[in-house]
């Protein structure tokens, strides 16, 4: 008589029973073992039942407990809404060409880099918590948004932006890019040419050895999370005036206040000091008044002068994630588009 094991979970293990067996290494103190798999019991050849222990069907039964946790788990099914693997590749490409697109059209233009790091920020802080509106839409492109006082000198980037988008749009294959995600995009891209142009500063000005310093301690690769958020939309009106303070003329305790009410302290502030102004160091020396955010300057101006800038590029790419993604809906499966199918039935075999 053969020895059952009922499984109480849904079982990954397929349906047609799977001959197995499970032959003895050299030197091994156990026979070889016939094991017979099933979608709901597992046997056990009786003659060798001693050998074959309850520890080993309980991990099989924890391996397919785990497996099932995962599977039903709310972060993990979230991520997976970006549909299937053909979907992520088409976005991933589409990713990767904009990224491109931009890196180009900045490196040509880098005096652009301060006015894209703000138009970003202050697109995307016309959040309100209470009402759940505003955040990185798009609306700063609306003529009545863009000509407010706290958006001054920001028409040059927008204008940028605009023909990015062109640019963008002749190549898309899944529709045209929001510019909610682009300008997000461009903020990013200028923000990874000014962490590069630092490592090339350290060389001495060498353009080859900074990419390579770039390359292994820099910060590249802690940017996945903002480029999952990518699928953002556009809103259709601009957002409500009185969001944004006019950053070079509100005191640092406004300053405080606004980052505060979107969840964001001083250190926040702090790192992202290159977003709030033409001239970081500026800003910094008057964010150092504060005691409060003072601390954190100086870390983040310390740290500027390491090899690798650590600390301060990963704050702020972690800063500027959040950012970027304030009351957002993300659709994973935007930019993607149906794919041929191949009809086998015309194949010449």
């Amino acid at each position: 008589m053969a020895v059952s094991f009922l499984s109480t979970v849904p079982s990954l293990i397929p349906l047609v029973p799977v001959p197995l067996n499970i032959a003895a290494t050299s030197g091994s103190r156990y026979p070889t073992v016939s094991v017979t798999i099933r979608c709901n019991k597992i046997e056990v050849d009786t003659a060798n039942e001693d050998r074959f222990h309850r520890r080993d069907i309980l991990k099989c039964v924890g391996a397919t407990i785990g497996m099932e946790l995962i599977r039903s788990s709310g972060t993990f099914v979230e991520v997976a809404e970006a549909a299937d693997l053909i979907q992520r590749r088409q976005r991933s490409e589409f990713l990767s060409s904009i990224k491109d697109t931009l890196f180009q059209a900045i490196k040509a233009n880098r005096d652009i880099i301060p006015s894209l790091l703000t138009l970003a920020l202050n697109d995307a802080i016309t959040y309100d918590k209470a009402s759940k509106s505003g955040g990185p839409n798009g609306s700063i492109r609306f003529s009545s948004e863009i000509s407010r006082p706290e958006n001054k000198g920001l028409t040059a980037a927008l204008n940028f932006i605009e023909e990015a988008k062109k640019e963008i749009d002749s190549y898309s294959k899944g529709g045209p890019i929001s510019y909610a995600d682009l300008i997000q995009l461009a903020a990013q891209s200028a923000t990874k040419q000014t962490f590069l142009a630092a490592a090339i500063r350290k060389c001495g000005g060498n353009e080859e050895k900074g990419n390579l310093l770039y390359t292994a301690y820099g910060s590249n690769g802690q940017w996945g999370l903002f480029e999952r958020n990518f699928g953002r939309s556009d809103t259709q009106e601009p957002d409500p005036e009185g969001r944004v303070p006019q950053w070079d003329k509100a005191s640092v305790q406004e300053l405080k206040d606004k980052f505060s009410a979107l969840g964001l302290g001083p250190r926040q502030l702090a790192v992202l000091s290159a977003f709030l102004g033409p001239d970081q160091i500026a800003t910094e020396t008057l964010l150092a008044a504060d005691p409060e955010v003072f601390p954190w300057v100086q870390k983040y101006q310390r740290s500027r002068e390491t090899v690798s800038e650590t600390d301060y590029e990963v704050d702020l790419i972690t800063t500027f994630t959040k950012l970027s993604s304030l009351g957002q809906q993300i659709n994973y499966e935007a930019y993607t588009y149906p794919v041929k199918k191949v009809d086998f039935s015309k194949l010449k075999l």
